[in-house]
């Protein structure tokens, strides 16, 4: 058999069979392939042929190479499990559900202990009998509604890209063998699910339990309606005790109320009439007296302090008051009477002090919240919140839609501060920056370039064993630390734009192609300006899901 194999077509051959394993398969252990690889290799080697004085094909197209592919194929693993999932003498049949209706589990379970060597699972269930339990059936198709096979066919690929005479070709053919795959294995699936559907269709368990399940539901359904009836019933009457004891109450509590209103509006007219009786008392004790005074003038202006009395002292005050005045002489009197004015205008004027003190701060509160750009605007600029904005100005320049609240976003987004800023209060801000002198915008401008500096050229500490990362591994040790130019810039995108992601050792050509800078400093600058980007839209984004609001 093997000398009528033909070497060109070795891979149409069935490996297993020229090494005298058909029997075994995929069964076949590594030792028992090297064993038969071994005992066909003293029988057919060429060497042992051409020493029986037997005529030998030179090169390739002897079939003895038919021998080599097979022990190549199934000593490796990777070779030999796609050549086991395209096995020539598997069946892929499946029954039909006028087969597998009479006699199910017969025809049936040969066909899933067939089709589960493909499973990566190690334990398949086993498809079982009429004995089953619900559990055991719903465990076995579960399992094969989500059956996860192995089983590819990369075997099958019409072009081998090692052929190839260019990448370009390789990459063609890569992609045809992918998709080749990639239909074969839907296809493979599609039976698997399709045998599934079928067993299950003609499962005459799955149906015995539609019908215990259905008569379940009937009876649990009856039982919940009479246990919803007398629930109902139950519910009426509770209801209708919870009514009539609302009722009960509702008309005790109104009556209490009624009650107190009653009583409470008694004691406010008892209360009423006390202190009208007092007032009229005390009006008339200091009448008596002439409001103490020796003039029409004096008696007026003390006229109106005891009106200020009878409007601002409480009942036991004035009935004091009044002790006073019906016991005392007319200088005790006048004394008291005097007394209590000077507590009354003292709390007068108290009271007034306290309302324009509201008042002024209502007003200081209103301008610190942004009137006349106070708050925000004017207060709690620090260093970093003006480099913050020198930035944001230059980030989103003239022309820019709703350019104020886009920075007023960015800052609020950024900052290092719990100041909200708004639109009103960085455009002060702006205008107080551009009317600075040039001295004090160069000194902000150095402290920004500082804080940047600082912040892009630390370096956190690392364990002496530790290896640097391999993304910003650079040649040039720390790099240039100096701003970039305007022209160090151009050439940075262009070249960024001449080498794309694709390209091999793509940093590298980037930094030659920036005179000064090493491939750590144009990755970092790159890193920055995506940073920068990111913020940008964001800030934009925002101010526009506010104005459609």
């Amino acid at each position: 058999m093997l000398r009528t194999l033909d070497p060109k077509d070795w891979k149409n051959q069935d490996h297993y069979a020229v090494l005298g394993l058909p029997h075994l398969r995929y069964k076949a252990t590594q030792k028992q392939i090297k064993a038969a690889h071994k005992s066909i290799v003293l029988k057919h080697h060429p060497d042992k042929r051409k020493a029986a004085g037997e005529q030998i094909v030179e090169g390739d197209n002897d079939y003895f190479t038919c021998i080599t592919k097979a022990i190549e194929v199934l000593s490796d693993p990777v070779k030999r499990r796609a050549f086991d999932s395209v096995d020539p003498t598997f069946d892929n049949s499946a029954p039909s559900k006028g087969e597998g209706k009479d006699n199910f589990f017969e025809v049936f379970s040969p066909v899933f202990d067939r089709n589960a060597r493909w499973s990566t699972k190690k334990h398949v269930p086993k498809l079982g009998g009429m004995e089953s339990s619900f559990e055991e059936v719903d465990n076995f198709y579960s399992f094969w509604y989500n059956f996860d096979s192995w089983r590819e066919f990369s075997y099958l690929d019409e072009e081998e890209k090692e052929k190839a005479e260019c990448r370009d070709e390789r990459r063609w053919i890569e992609k045809q063998n992918r998709a080749s795959r990639a239909q074969r294995k839907k296809e493979e699936m599609n039976r698997i699910r399709t045998l599934v559907d079928t067993a299950y269709s003609c499962d005459p368990r799955i149906k015995k339990f539609k019908e215990d399940e259905k008569a379940r539901k009937e009876s649990e359904k009856k039982a919940k309606a009479e246990a919803k009836k007398r629930e109902q019933e139950q519910k009426e009457r509770a209801l209708q005790a919870e009514q009539e004891a609302a009722r009960l109450a509702k008309e005790k509590e109104e009556e209490e109320a009624r009650q107190a209103a009653q009583l409470a509006k008694k004691e406010k007219d008892i209360q009423k009439k006390a202190i009208k009786k007092e007032r009229q008392k005390l009006r008339s004790a200091c009448k008596t007296w002439n409001y103490f005074a020796d003039n029409d003038a004096d008696s007026v202006k003390m006229m109106e302090e005891v009106e200020k009395l009878c409007d601002r002292l409480e009942l036991t005050s004035l009935q004091s008051l009044n002790e006073v005045l019906a016991s005392g002489s007319k200088e005790e009197s006048k004394e008291a009477v005097q007394k209590q004015v000077l507590e009354v205008n003292a709390q007068i004027q108290k009271d007034r002090e306290a309302e324009l003190q509201a008042q002024q701060a209502a007003r200081n509160s209103e301008q610190a919240s942004g009137g006349g750009g106070g708050g925000g605007g004017g207060k709690g600029w620090n260093e970093d919140d003006l480099q913050l904005l020198i930035k944001a100005v230059n980030l989103f320049p003239a022309g820019t839609n709703a350019r104020w609240e886009v920075i007023a976003n960015y800052m609020n987004i950024h900052s290092s501060s719990s100041i909200k800023r708004t639109a009103k209060d960085v455009i002060n801000k702006a205008k107080t920056l551009q009317r600075l002198d040039p001295g004090q915008k160069d000194e902000i401008n150095k402290k920004a370039f500082e804080k940047f500096k600082k912040e892009h050229t630390s370096v956190a500490p690392t364990v002496d064993n530790a290896v640097p990362s391999e993304r910003f591994d650079g040649s040039g040790g720390d790099g240039n630390t100096a701003p970039w130019t305007t022209e160090e810039q151009k050439l940075l995108e262009q070249a960024l734009k001449t080498y794309p992601v694709s390209t091999p050792e793509r940093w590298e050509k980037i930094a030659a192609a920036v005179p000064g800078r090493n491939k750590k400093d144009c990755m970092k600058r790159y890193k920055e300006l995506v940073e920068m980007v990111k913020a940008k839209k964001a800030a934009q984004e925002q101010v526009a899901a506010k104005s459609k609001k």
